[in-house]
């Protein structure tokens, strides 16, 4: 299993690398934490200009997505503005409920 995991590590590393972060930094089970973060390790350890990349990459993917929730919070709340307008001037407005929420790390 372990050449397995070191031969394609490549493809497994930044699949699993967003995965391992959240358990770490946010899992409520401190034994699920402890095995990512040795899972973690072990890329680190074996791979580093991969782990540093992937990581980077990860961080990249995370300021973008910040980037993209301040957006959506700013349509909506632009879009409230222009309909709270409307309804004190009268006109008709059409309220429908927000879209369905998109995956994150797509």
């Amino acid at each position: 299993m372990e050449s397995l995991i070191r031969q394609n590590s490549k493809v497994i590393l930044p699949i699993i690398l967003p995965a391992l972060e959240k358990n770490i930094n946010g899992h409520w089970n401190p034994a699920v934490q402890s095995l990512s973060l040795n899972v973690q390790k072990l890329f680190s350890d074996r791979e580093p200009e991969l782990f540093a990349e992937c990581v980077l990459k990860y961080e990249e993917d995370k300021v973008r997505e910040e980037e993209l929730k301040l957006k959506q919070v700013a349509a909506w709340k632009r879009l409230d503005e222009i309909a709270s307008s409307k309804v004190t001037s009268g006109e008709a407005v059409l309220v429908s409920p927000p879209l369905p929420r998109q995956p994150s790390g797509l």
